[in-house]
């Protein structure tokens, strides 16, 4: 009933083209209070609040929702919008626990502005990523109860995120176009399916998230992320780096801004390359500093050119870096970076060496690519459970 109070039922049913439920004394020949449930294939609650999961998790039914709720055998969504207050308290800590205990698909929620002033971890999740969500449930039902176990439960998982940024003086410096959203998208997920995350973020476009469970780390340089990254991989079972690490940097760093020349010319700037932090992981696991175990999984934002597609580029990749998977996608304008439907490829290297042909996933949500590649992560450890 709450939600009528911000869009009535005639604009529910003129919009949906269904008629609207709201009491459970409403047609009561039918009994929709029962009928609902047992009818659905799917039931989405959005937004839920605080006051809902916690009547949900205790089996209260004051109200036709949460009367629907007892009655459903289908798969239920949970989308949460509160304040960062009430999503961290440990009551609801507590009911989200339970909830996804019992089957219920409990989505982490979006972290921005909130009611008023505020901002954080809370706030609604997109309508697309929702929607995403919803169609994986319905035509995925085995993986979508595979998440609901919390299949990451017990795991400690390393995601990077963000542009690093190599500098040529104190003002500028050599960039590139991430955003870092597809590695916020894989620390929530992971978070979502029970792993304790790290999250290491250089440069983002997004608020980073802010809730337990998820330890955030900030850098800037390739360098300061290749340090970053190895210090949290020891000891962590999965490392999946969504960082756009630059490849260059600056032979010389100028200690003062670099002026334009009296004659207008440009300076010339010698480039020499970053550290390489994917083949380095793998390095360091076939050293022994990090467990044999852990897996590797990179990710290839590629162009197509003259010498190949934007695959062909992405398995070469996987194979010069000696990684266990890598996550290809294509970028450019309007492709792949910012808020954009995200289109990748799942290449994995087998035990042999050979690469798989490949998995796409999308166009869609940037979640939708996050839980694939979890879905990936999980196979690796346990063949044929996917």
């Amino acid at each position: 009933m709450a939600a009528l109070e911000f869009v009535g039922a005639p604009t529910w049913a003129a919009l949906s083209g269904k008629p609207v439920s709201a009491q459970v004394w409403d047609d009561v020949h039918a009994v929709p209070h029962v009928k609902i449930g047992q009818e659905a294939d799917l039931v989405v609650v959005a937004p839920a609040t605080a006051d809902l999961m916690a009547k949900a998790a205790h089996g209260q039914a004051d109200d036709l929702l949460t009367n629907t709720l007892l009655t459903a055998r289908c798969p239920v969504i949970f989308a949460p919008a509160m304040h960062t207050e009430m999503w961290e308290h440990p009551a609801t800590v507590a009911n989200v626990a339970l909830l996804r205990a019992r089957g219920v698909h409990v989505m982490e929620p979006g972290v921005g502005r909130l009611t008023g002033a505020d901002t954080g971890a809370g706030r609604l999740r997109e309508p697309e990523e929702v929607h995403a969500r919803a169609l994986a449930l319905l035509e995925r039902p085995q993986e979508a109860a595979d998440r609901r176990t919390q299949d990451l439960a017990g795991r400690r998982v390393v995601v990077s995120s963000g542009g690093t940024r190599e500098m040529l003086d104190p003002v500028r410096f050599l960039g590139n176009a991430s955003s870092g959203r597809q590695g916020v998208e894989l620390a929530l997920a992971a978070h979502q399916r029970g792993a304790h995350v790290s999250l290491v973020a250089a440069h983002v476009e997004v608020d980073l998230p802010q809730v337990r469970g998820i330890e955030v780390v900030r850098v800037s340089s390739t360098a300061e992320l290749d340090d970053a990254v190895r210090l949290a991989a020891t000891g962590a079972d999965a490392v999946v780096m969504a960082a756009a690490v630059a490849d260059f940097r600056p032979a010389d760093l100028a200690q003062t801004k670099i002026k334009k020349s009296d004659d207008g010319g440009a300076p010339v700037v010698s480039l020499e390359p970053t550290t390489d932090v994917l083949a380095g992981l793998v390095a360091a696991r076939a050293a022994g500093e990090l467990a044999a175990s852990t897996l590797l999984v990179g990710f290839a934002a590629e162009t197509g050119d003259e010498h190949g597609t934007v695959l062909q580029h992405g398995r070469a990749k996987l194979t010069r870096k000696g990684a266990d998977a890598i996550v290809v996608n294509e970028v450019g304008r309007g492709r792949g970076f910012g808020d954009v439907p995200s289109t990748a490829t799942l290449v994995e290297r087998g035990p042999d060496g050979a690469l798989s042909e490949g998995t796409v996933v999308g166009p869609g949500p940037k979640s939708a690519v996050a839980h694939a590649v979890w879905d990936l992560v999980v196979s690796r450890w346990s063949p044929g459970t996917t």
